[in-house]
Formats: C-alpha cells, structure tokens, sequence
C-alpha cells in the first residue's frame, strides 16, 4: 500500500504493512515523526482502523485531543503494529474459493479487532 501524498524516502528498504486502531472516545493523531525526510501524520477518529506502510525502525506516536490541545499518550513500535503478509496472501486465495454468502469471518478480520470491542466491528474482507 503506497502512501500517495507522503511516499516513503527511496532509502528506506525495510517496511511493513501496520494498522492502528483508535480504542478510544476521544479523537486522536498518529504521527510518524523518527524518519529523516518523512512526515506521517493522520487523524483517526474514535473506533477507527488507520493501515499504513512504514519502515521497521518507525514509531508511532499517539496524541490524543483534549479541548484546544493534545497530549501525547502513547508511542509503540511499528514492527508491533505489523500486519502478517503471509495471512493476507492466505486469506485472498480462501476468499476466491469460498462462497461470498457463508458469513465466515476470516482470520484476518479476526487478528484486527480492537481492544475494546464496544465502539468498534471486525474487519470483514468481501470476496
């Protein structure tokens, strides 16, 4: 998944695919400040999945809205936050061969939920 307004520096060699998922009630910004000639940052608003590529080395940094400013809550690796290609290869060949009106929720749509289940749905991939 390329980034279309903010590609990643053409040195950079190793990435992953990552998602982040907003858990919480309260408006937040990701940004991905640690990478040299990069500038990441996107809003995710409460229960939202954000996907993005990024280099191993990057950290995510979580800053959470509060009334005319924002606090930074967290940071995490995004080699934590990396989603396994291998899966998504599997899924695809098992979403060609599998009837799209079994309702079966995949093993992707299950390694992505959410921490707090009540403000947010499985990803469900529609073959």
């Amino acid at each position: 998944m390329a980034q279309i307004l903010d590609p990643l520096p053409p040195e950079q060699s190793g990435k992953s695919l990552c998602c982040y998922v907003n858990a919480t009630s309260k408006i937040q910004v990701a940004r991905i400040s640690n990478i040299a000639n990069w500038y990441f940052e996107r809003v995710v608003f409460p229960g939202q999945r954000l996907v993005f590529e990024a280099p191993d080395e990057a950290q995510l940094e979580i800053h959470t809205g509060m009334m005319a400013s924002s606090i930074l809550s967290d940071t995490i690796p995004c080699d934590r936050l990396a989603i396994n290609q291998a899966n998504i290869s599997d899924i695809k060949t098992d979403s060609d061969n599998r009837n799209a009106d079994s309702g079966e929720e995949n093993s992707l749509a299950s390694s992505i939920h959410s921490k707090n289940g009540d403000n947010t749905k499985p990803l469900i991939i529609v073959g």
